[in-house]
């Protein structure tokens, strides 16, 4: 036995959870899905991001994942609410929003695994409580709880190519609290991104490197009343296959949250999010056997601060959730371009400050057999001190542009009922209206994809979205679910990359692209309509296990313009996961195959990505009580999953085969 777990054990029970306020009853009129920390524990990466695939429907908008994508790809949505790389979905780590001040996208390796006890996810917009941006749905991230901690874990894995995962945590369970310390290190020599047959001498291998620590503390301050304090930070750098396309992304949090639990439940949370990124891009020369350096993005300073208090007053049949929150971003490019002799001309810098103020409340009653629910928030928002600078290095200034400020009051909200006249069965109906404010990236950045320059617009609209649902739930034995969800949803001022012109030419906003490139300005489209359905599936037989999950999504572009009726970018229509696994004590086995249909790289549907299908596998054997081994492959089948199409027709792909072996100490 461990140092340390004959005095846990033998300490009084444990009261902190370092959990927030409790799930809302009202949540049994949506579509959810939850996964647990066995699950989360048994990705064949280890990555968040792949643990995510595991519900349809759920997407990046590109295929690659944190090692090789480009970060400001990374953005996540649900039901087919794609079209540009910002985060249509409310991501929360603790209460905590986690999406980039500046972009919008996520920081996926700042999450370590094994820090998470549960992931939470609610498809569909509207959710009051969570916070404004839950356009298309809510991803609760939530950390490990003091059952799932042990004293010491480590992991060192080693892979394909080079690679190398590592991550350790310690943990100090105590009846009036615990802390824990947790540190993760994963790096790797890449594969080359662009496909076989599309390469030229320019094209190389993409390497990353990337740690991230965290270190947590809760606290029974008085009796039903709990302090938790998070720290973390990460470190992120990558590249993309090809001379001056370097990374590098860097951040630290911080919150503060206070839980109280008994006659009156309530909380206070206060954050502070901070974040760098820089990245430098490249224009590939005639059969790609070089590269020239094009553009530095040196240094994108953002940051987030906020807050928000709720209590939850219960009154017989009645629960209730009412509260506030705010938030506040800020952030601004660096950038240095037009190159001259391998030397930059000119410096832009571009950016502003959000923010969203806002009050909500949600309400849940039973009658019977049925539950009612009903919630709503108002916003106010401000967009203000937009700018965009342009100088010549030499000193003429090129552009100064002070965009003027906006705000605006937006209303949001859901109701539902679900109607249970069994035990085994529940029927669901939900109506409900989400928002999302542009980011500082979407207003005042242009930027460029290989040959394509896309130019940024400061007056784009809030997006908005008005949607509904029906689903069936069925729990026919312990341990089984089934559940199945249609949907339709309206989402309107769509924020997307819209092709206004091919190259040659000089366009405003971009300057100069090539007969390579398409010329794209970010716009609100009238509308982007989907209509869809899902299905989710678990059960647990023994020590057999087994999770399916399928996403079906129409949607289509309704603008009266050249895009109407073509398919946002990066949707698929189809999209599934299935997981068996197998556990016995600590010995494990898992498969699971995943797939996800064609899709368009572009709005105007004139780049098909294929189809891909793939399989990954982890085993593992423990050997003591204390030492365990472990074996994972990924994309088993080595099949060519593509992530994306350049202007030139070049393809790139997503993680091909990589095999790891690994060996676990601890718990």
């Amino acid at each position: 036995m461990w140092p340390g777990v004959a005095a846990a054990q033998d300490a009084p029970e444990i009261v902190v959870t370092g959990r927030g306020l409790a799930d809302t009853p009202g949540d049994r009129a949506f579509d959810i899905v939850t996964i647990g920390r066995d699950r989360i524990l048994s990705s064949a990466s280890g990555r968040v991001e792949d643990v995510l695939r595991d519900v349809a429907g759920l997407q990046q908008f590109r295929r690659s994942d944190s090692r090789s994508a480009n970060p400001t790809s990374q953005g996540i949505t649900l039901r087919g609410l794609g079209g540009n790389a910002s985060s249509r979905a409310l991501l929360l780590l603790d209460g905590v929003p986690q999406a980039d001040p500046f972009g919008g996208w996520v920081a996926f390796p700042a999450y370590a695994t094994d820090r998470l006890g549960r992931v939470r996810v609610t498809r569909g917009g509207g959710s009051g409580i969570a916070g404004p941006g839950a356009l298309a749905g809510t991803i609760e991230l939530d950390s490990a709880m003091p059952a799932d901690l042990s004293p010491f874990a480590a992991t060192i894995a080693g892979g394909s190519r080079g690679s190398l995962d590592a991550r350790g945590s310690a943990a100090l369970v105590r009846g009036g609290g615990f802390a824990t310390l947790s540190g993760a290190y994963a790096r790797g020599d890449g594969f080359i991104p662009v496909v076989a047959g599309d390469r030229g001498l320019a094209d190389r291998a993409a390497p990353f490197e990337q740690a991230s620590a965290a270190a947590r503390a809760v606290v029974q301050l008085a009796a039903g009343t709990e302090l938790q304090a998070n720290v973390a930070a990460f470190t992120d750098r990558r590249d993309r296959g090809l001379d001056f396309t370097d990374n590098r992304s860097e951040g630290a949090d911080a919150s503060v949250r206070l839980v109280g639990r008994g006659p009156l439940d309530w909380s206070l949370l206060g954050y502070l999010q901070t974040r760098a990124f820089a990245s430098r891009f490249a224009s590939v020369g005639a059969g790609r056997a070089s590269t020239t350096l094009t553009l530095d993005q040196y240094n994108v300073p953002a940051t987030g601060i906020g807050g928000r208090a709720e209590i939850a007053p219960r009154f017989g049949a009645v629960s209730l959730r009412l509260g506030g929150d705010l938030r506040i971003v800020t952030g601004e490019t660096q950038e240095l371009y037009t190159y001259v002799a391998a030397s930059p001309t000119r410096r832009r810098v571009a950016g502003g400050r959000n923010t969203t103020a806002g009050l909500f409340a949600d309400a849940s009653a039973t009658a019977g057999d049925l539950l009612f629910t009903a919630g709503g928030r108002i916003d106010r928002w401000t967009i203000a001190d937009g700018r965009l600078q342009e100088a010549a290095l030499a000193g003429a200034t090129l552009t100064d542009q002070r965009f003027a400020d906006r705000q605006g009051w937006q209303p949001t909200g859901r109701a539902g009922v679900a109607w249970t006249p069994d035990p085994a069965v529940t029927l669901r109906l939900a109506g409900y209206r989400g928002w999302r404010l542009p980011t500082l990236n979407e207003l005042y950045r242009p930027f460029r994809v290989g040959a394509d320059a896309t130019a940024a617009d400061a007056a784009l609209a809030p997006e908005t979205l008005w949607g509904g649902e029906a689903g069936i739930e069925l729990r026919p034995t312990n341990g089984v679910r089934l559940a199945a969800t249609a949907f339709a949803n309206d989402l309107r001022d769509a924020i997307a990359n819209v092709t206004v012109a091919s190259g040659p030419g000089t366009f405003s906003g971009v300057g100069f692209v090539s007969a390579a490139g398409v010329f794209r300005r970010r716009a609100n489209l009238d509308h982007v309509r989907v209509r869809g359905g899902e299905v989710d599936a678990s059960g647990q037989w023994g020590a057999l296990a087994a999770r399916l999950s399928y996403a079906y999504t129409d949607a289509r572009v309704r603008d009266g313009g050249i895009l109407d009726g073509l398919q946002p970018a990066q949707t698929p229509a189809h999209s599934a996961s299935a997981t068996l696994g197998w556990r016995q004590d600590r010995w494990q086995a898992a498969a699971t195959m995943r797939h996800v249909a064609g899709q368009f790289e572009d709005d105007a549907n004139q780049r098909r990505l294929s189809a891909a299908t793939t399989l990954d596998l982890i085993a593992t054997l423990p050997a003591t009580r204390w030492l365990a081994f472990e074996a994972r492959a990924e994309n088993v089948t080595d099949t060519r999953v593509e992530a994306a199409i350049g202007g030139e027709g070049v393809v790139e792909r997503a993680t091909p085969r990589t095999l790891w072996l690994a060996v676990r100490l601890g718990g």
